[in-house]
């Protein structure tokens, strides 16, 4: 199912301006807290109206500013998963996830029935909104979406309100529910690990702006941008000087990085996942940060060392180095490393920003 959206409007602070086309069915939407991703979905719905732009999902034209189309939310056929699951407070569970059907009352309950139990609610069916936990009224809201076989549906920071546990528990859920289904499936969220999970495509915003879009494992190994990056989880950044077209010096981490593969002429900065690091003990090899002094932060399954790297300037963040349980035998039988090699095709190069003109760019614009 092709998608074309191209949607602009101005917010408070900023102008929402989001350009993407993907046959992908399954796409993720990663960005800060207000950096207009709620709104994007309210667009798509009809919710909201562009001030101008293009909304197509499959074969549907939703909305087009230049033809003067606009069509209302009820004939979109697009279900919409609220953060809060929007349920009806004096319904109960079958009630409500008879809600939005049309046809004889018998046809209704029987397809309520039928929901109730792919869901597993059937023995929920009648408590009241306020009985249930966050995870079941999450699963009665996803019943009552599916339960009128909506074109597409949209997910709009599903997880946010509930513990670390039971997100886990619930994306494996909502991936086991829309198992079989055939329409477009579109979630939002600042959550990199719910985005990397669900979706085949990403797109992330940035202010209101898409900075990067394509495959989400392409992205998460090739963010093109400083910031997108930072979205994607990296923690470590140094601006370069470029010394000639195969080695730079990383400025923030004091030492001289050399490369067989050339330099793209665009690059600003470096980044480096926290995880990738190998550690030596005695000289240093190529590509390598020799560290002077670190903090550590033991946690359950993983200690986080934060390194300030010989000759690094003084003011730059420290060097986030995060070790996993099973690697912390060797550091202490060792003690710490002297130094940390940096992996050449684990150095993502990065533009420091987008520039105002610049186009949208595909992941494969930049590697």
């Amino acid at each position: 199912m092709p998608i074309d959206l191209q949607i602009k409007k101005g917010l408070a602070s900023f102008l929402l301006d989001i350009q993407f086309q993907t046959a992908s069915s399954r796409i993720g939407v990663l960005g800060a807290s207000g950096c207009g991703k709620s709104m994007a979905l309210k667009c798509i719905a009809g919710i909201e109206a562009p001030q101008e732009g293009r909304i197509q999902l499959g074969g549907a034209l939703f909305f087009d500013s230049s033809q003067g189309i606009n069509v209302t939310p009820q004939k979109r056929n697009i279900g919409y998963l609220f953060q809060n699951y929007a349920l009806f407070p004096h319904m109960t569970v079958a009630q409500n996830i008879a809600a939005g059907l049309k046809g004889a009352k018998a046809w209704k309950k029987a397809r309520a029935e039928e929901m109730m139990r792919k869901f597993r609610l059937l023995e929920l069916s009648g408590q009241y909104p306020s009985c249930l936990s966050g995870g079941q009224q999450q699963r009665v809201a996803l019943a009552r979406i599916m339960a009128y076989q909506p074109a597409s549906i949209l997910l709009d920071e599903p997880f946010s309100a509930l513990d670390v546990y039971l997100q886990d528990q619930l994306q494996r859920e909502l991936l086991e529910m829309l198992e079989g289904y055939q329409g477009t499936v579109i979630l939002v969220s600042h959550s990199r690990d719910e985005i990397y999970r669900f979706s085949e495509e990403i797109l992330i915003l940035d202010q209101g702006r898409n900075i990067v879009s394509g495959k989400t494992r392409e992205v998460f190994a090739n963010p093109i941008y400083q910031e997108a990056a930072r979205l994607t989880g990296c923690k470590n950044f140094s601006e370069i000087r470029r010394m000639d077209s195969h080695s730079i010096e990383a400025i923030d981490w004091g030492c001289v990085l050399r490369f067989e593969r050339p330099i793209p002429p665009e690059a600003g900065c470096i980044g480096y996942r926290a995880h990738d690091f190998v550690p030596i003990w005695g000289e240093a090899p190529r590509n390598a940060l020799l560290i002077s002094e670190a903090e550590r932060a033991d946690l359950p399954f993983e200690t986080n060392f934060y390194i300030r790297p010989s000759g690094g300037r003084a003011m730059a963040q420290p060097v986030c180095w995060f070790v996993q349980r099973s690697q912390m035998q060797e550091i202490g039988q060792k003690g710490l490393p002297s130094c940390l090699q940096l992996q050449e095709e684990k150095i993502m190069f990065l533009k420091k920003a987008i520039h105002r003109g610049e186009s949208h760019m595909k992941q494969r614009d930049f590697c």
